[in-house]
Order: structure tokens, then C-alpha cells, then sequence
């Protein structure tokens, strides 16, 4: 992001500076324009031909326009070589969609160019460089000529990664591609631009056509060797991301790759994810790509925003710019947004999602890359169903059918996991085990009814959740035994949580509305439970002693003792 002041200090230096550096260039440095104003129109058309066809790499415009600009500088001077590529620097800048508020982008690179021409210029001149056509098979020509196209080629640049480094405070890596396409460009064109200044010198205006028109046509295979090269790159990588996708069981995952591999691939700042939420879109994920700021909304209605369009219409959106989407205006839309990708999500015949990315950029996305992100959403329906499927599978496998309640099997992981952590660490945490049995719940079923008791179950296990709260985790053992694990809790703290529940359970009744009787009233129905309690490492070394030492006091401590109690292994021990 660049400051307000550094904009305002680019256009001070560009003011002050660029008039002063056209005037030295006019008055000081050799210049041929007098009677070859339509000529030097004609390079500069094919200058800003040349230029209308980038190559964008890591956001800075590649533009081949250093060979033509070798022959106007060497035939008509310094002077109409700065003003002609400043042209092209101005129709490279309309080409790749400045901004209002980037518009300093303009005497930046003015002044960046006519500094470079300056001293490529000097060099040439130091080197015993002339504008006399009659020298050109000479050494010392030909070496000033040389040096010419090599300084303008490091200078750019040098001062372009500076640039990227000072002003817009981007990580600089010198040697990039940018470097190897510009190197391999260079290469090409430098030669043909020199030979376009002997054509011109030796049949006049018609040499432009007959070279200018193949600069503008290589400028063309360049764009397209790199968008093929691109696009190639964008496959693959693509492909990479659907098996990283596919492979990931947790949603959460599965969205948090989705968005960190799209915000590598594609110029966005904003991201989101929704999913068919009944006759809602639910957002799942959003990201500011370059802020830790959070979606303040949860949800879309249909037609609401760019998503809930595309989700009402089933058809992908792509805009270019805000003026394109005024009809679209809604407050969960960043006032900065200008280009908008927005692509459904299906699985089989059914739109499950909405995918959007937003860009405070103008022309941000091109064709390429609605083309990947439409694959990936292919990839995140397909993803996202399994890691759903999946989770729902894992889901009811560790939770008891009836209560809803983990069940044992999951408990014991749970344990077992907590105790290896502990033996990893070597700490001397305390953790207990609670087992609990419903008093007479065999009368409880024959009086009632066994749907009846059922319902006292559910009922049961709802209010141990809320009782054990974030102490513990709550578990069916079996029957009308229950199971709670107490992490971090030692006897004080197990037993006061367990006379809790003890009197949470025996004090208040409850309801049933399946019972056997006649009647269409519900039943208040009072049951009590016997708690039993052991402790590691205070009453056993193994979590397996655990359990069965919990089940004995509970038996021998509760149930033998009276029901409706507490019982302590450490009291077993004692009694």
C-alpha cells in the first residue's frame, strides 16, 4: 500500500524534475526532428501498438518497445526517444487498468524512463557513440550502440525492483522470471530494432512498415508464449490443488486450502465461500487477503450480492470494473471492490455454494482465470461433500444414537490420548473418571413403559451436559450407565462436580410423554443416580484401572451403600 505523502512526493519530483530533463534533451543533446514529424509519428504508432501487448509478470508490465526506441534515439535523438516512450509507458498503463487513486503511477514511470534514457544516452556518448549513419560499420559505433541497449536494459531493471522495494514496499527478488522474459525479449528485439534504424536510413519512411509491423506481431507471440506458458503453469497447479482438496476429511481444511492456493494463483483482496444453507447462503469462510479483518455478516439472501445472484441465476459472474455491477449495490460488498469473479458450486445436478473473489483493482481477471477458478470450485463441490460425508460417518460412529452422547469407544480415545500427552511431557496433571448408574431404572421401564425410559435417558444426557459444562466430557457407557471424563480435575474438584450432579439429577423430575398409561398428560418422573469417582495417578497407574477402579466404588461405594450417593475408590481402600 503506498502512503498518501509518497504519491504527493512522486508527483513534486516528476513536476520539478521531467520539464527540466525534456529541456536538457532539447537543447543540449543532438536532435533530428525538423521535416520528420510523420515518421516519428509513424514509431511512435507502432511504439504504442507495441506496447497495447504487455507482459504482465508479478504485477510490472513487460512492453518490447526498446528496439524501436534504439532507432528513434539513434536517428532523430534523445529528445523524441523520451517523448515517444513516454507514449508507450501511457498506453501500457490504459492497457493493464490504472486506478484513480494509482494514477501516480503515470509520472512515476515517466520520470523512471527519462532518467534511464538520460544516462543510457551519457553512456552512449561516453563511449564514442554518434548519430552519423556514415560510422555505423565502425567498432567504436557499433560498442557505443551496444552499451546503449545493455544500459537500458539493466537501468530498467534495477530501478523497477527498487521501485517495488521502496514505493510499494513489495519483497524484491532480483533474479525472476520477470528478468528471464525481458532478457529473452531483449535479446530478440535489440538486434531487429538496430536493423530497423539501417532499413530506415537506407529507404526512408517504408522501412518503419516493413520492420514495425513485425514488432508489433512479435510483441503478440510473446504475449502468447506467456499465456500459453501461463496457463500451462495454472493447470498444473490447478491439478495440485484438487488432489490437496480431496484428500482433506475436515471441511475447515478444505476452505482454508481452497483460499490460501486461490490468493497464490490470482489477484484478489477478497475471498469468500458460501454454502446452501436452506433458503440461505451461509457464509463459510471469507478472507481479506491482505488485512486480518472478519465478514461482519454470516449470511445472503437470494439475490443478494454478487453470490446470492449467481446462486438465484445458476450463472457465473465476472465484472471488470464497479461501474459494471451499480445495480448490484449492497452494503456486504467492500466499497473498494472493482473486479468480481463469482462462480456456483455444484455437486451433481445442484448448486451446494458460491465461490466469489474480489480485486480493488480494475480488469483484474481475465479469461484464464475464470477458466481456473470454475475447476476449482468443480473441485472444492466434490471436496467438500466428502469431508461432509465424512465428518457426518465419523460423526455417528462416536456418538450414541439415542442420547446423542459420545459413546464409550470415543471416550476411551479421548483418555488415552490425554494420558500419552501427559506421559510425553511429564507432567503431573490429575484427571478423573466419573461412572454413573440410574437407581431402579429396571422399575423405572416396567412402570413406565420403555419409550418412557428412553426419553428419561435423552433427558438424563441433556443435563449432564449442561452440569458437567466445559469440565468434562460427557458418554453413554451403556444402559442407563453414563461415563464422564474430567481432564485437569483432581478428587476436590471430581467430587464437588460430582454431588452437582447427583443433586441436579435427584431434585428435579422428569418428563415423559411416551409412558403406558392411559392418560394423555405427560408424567413427572423422579430418578436418582449413584456416582462413582477414581482419580489418576491418586488411585491407579492406567486409565484401563481407571475405569474399572470408577466402576467398583461405584457398585460396592453407591450402590451397595444405599443409592443416591457418591462413592470415592480412596474410601474402598480405607473402609
Amino acid at each position: 500500500m503506498v502512503t498518501r505523502n509518497r504519491k504527493i512526493m512522486v508527483w513534486v519530483l516528476w513536476a520539478a524534475l521531467w520539464p527540466a530533463i525534456l529541456w536538457l534533451a532539447y537543447e543540449f543533446y543532438y536532435i533530428n526532428i525538423d521535416g520528420h514529424l510523420v515518421d516519428i509519428f509513424l514509431f511512435a504508432l507502432f511504439m504504442g501498438l507495441v506496447a497495447w501487448f504487455p507482459l504482465i509478470i508479478n504485477n510490472n508490465p513487460i512492453f518490447l518497445v526498446n528496439g524501436i526506441s534504439i532507432a528513434v534515439f539513434l536517428t532523430f535523438g534523445l529528445f523524441a526517444e523520451i517523448l515517444l516512450t513516454q507514449i508507450a509507458i501511457i498506453v501500457v498503463l490504459l492497457k493493464v487498468g490504472i486506478r484513480k487513486k494509482d494514477s501516480f503511477r503515470y509520472p512515476l514511470n515517466m520520470l523512471l524512463f527519462s532518467l534511464v534514457s538520460i544516462l543510457a544516452a551519457e553512456l552512449f556518448i561516453l563511449l564514442g557513440g554518434t548519430h552519423d549513419m556514415g560510422r555505423i560499420e565502425s567498432g567504436v559505433q557499433f560498442l557505443a550502440i551496444a552499451g546503449y541497449a545493455v544500459t537500458i536494459f539493466i537501468l530498467n531493471h534495477i530501478l523497477t525492483k527498487l521501485t517495488d522495494k521502496i514505493v510499494y514496499q513489495r519483497k524484491v527478488k532480483f533474479f525472476d522470471e520477470g528478468l528471464r522474459w525481458e532478457l529473452t525479449s531483449s535479446l530478440l528485439i535489440i538486434p531487429v530494432g538496430f536493423v530497423l534504424y539501417v532499413l530506415y536510413m537506407e529507404i526512408g519512411r517504408a522501412g518503419i512498415f516493413y520492420l514495425g509491423i513485425p514488432f508489433v506481431f512479435i510483441s503478440v507471440i510473446f504475449m502468447l508464449l506467456y499465456s500459453s506458458k501461463e496457463i500451462n503453469r495454472y493447470l498444473e497447479k490447478t491439478g495440485i490443488i484438487g488432489h490437496q482438496l480431496t484428500k482433506r476429511m475436515v471441511l475447515d481444511d478444505v476452505y482454508d486450502i481452497f483460499i490460501d492456493e486461490l490468493s497464490d494463483l490470482m489477484p484478489i483482496n477478497y475471498a469468500y465461500i458460501y454454502m446452501v444453507n436452506g433458503n440461505k447462503l451461509q457464509l463459510e469462510k471469507f478472507r481479506d487477503i491482505h488485512k486480518s479483518t472478519e465478514a461482519e455478516f454470516e449470511s445472503l439472501e437470494r439475490n443478494e450480492a454478487f453470490s446470492g445472484k449467481v446462486w438465484a441465476s445458476g450463472k457465473p459472474i465476472m465484472y471488470n470494473q464497479a461501474d459494471e455491477w451499480q445495480d448490484v449495490k449492497s452494503g456486504k460488498i467492500p466499497n473498494s471492490t472493482e473486479s468480481v469473479l463469482s462462480i456456483p458450486v455444484e455437486y451433481g445436478e445442484n448448486i451446494i455454494g458460491v465461490v466469489t473473489v474480489e480485486s480493488r483493482k480494475k480488469k483484474a481477471f481475465e479469461k484464464l482465470h475464470f477458466q481456473i477458478l470454475d475447476i476449482l470450485t468443480n473441485y472444492l463441490g466434490v471436496a467438500s461433500e466428502n469431508a461432509r460425508n465424512y465428518e457426518r460417518t465419523k460423526a455417528e460412529s462416536e456418538k450414541d444414537q439415542l442420547t446423542q452422547l459420545y459413546n464409550f469407544r470415543y471416550l476411551e480415545n479421548q483418555i488415552d490420548t490425554y494420558y500419552n500427552s501427559l506421559r510425553l511431557t511429564g507432567s503431573q496433571m490429575e484427571f478423573s473418571l466419573l461412572l454413573l448408574d440410574l437407581d431402579h431404572f429396571k422399575k423405572v421401564n416396567d412402570t413406565y413403559g420403555h419409550e418412557a425410559g428412553n426419553e428419561i435417558l435423552c433427558q438424563v444426557a441433556e443435563r449432564l451436559t449442561v452440569l458437567v459444562g466445559d469440565k468434562g466430557i460427557p458418554a453413554r457407557y451403556g444402559g442407563e450407565e453414563f461415563v464422564i471424563f474430567l481432564p485437569e480435575s483432581g478428587l476436590n474438584e471430581a467430587t464437588i462436580i460430582a454431588e452437582k450432579i447427583r443433586s441436579g439429577i435427584a431434585n428435579k423430575p422428569f418428563t415423559v410423554r411416551k409412558h403406558i398409561f392411559d392418560i394423555d398428560e405427560p408424567l413427572d418422573v423422579l430418578v436418582t443416580l449413584s456416582l462413582g469417582l477414581a482419580v489418576y495417578p491418586l488411585h491407579c497407574e492406567t486409565p484401563e484401572e481407571l475405569v474399572r477402579h470408577a466402576d467398583r466404588a461405584m457398585y460396592i461405594g453407591a450402590k451397595r451403600m444405599g443409592r443416591n450417593r457418591v462413592a470415592v475408590y480412596e474410601d474402598l481402600k480405607t473402609s
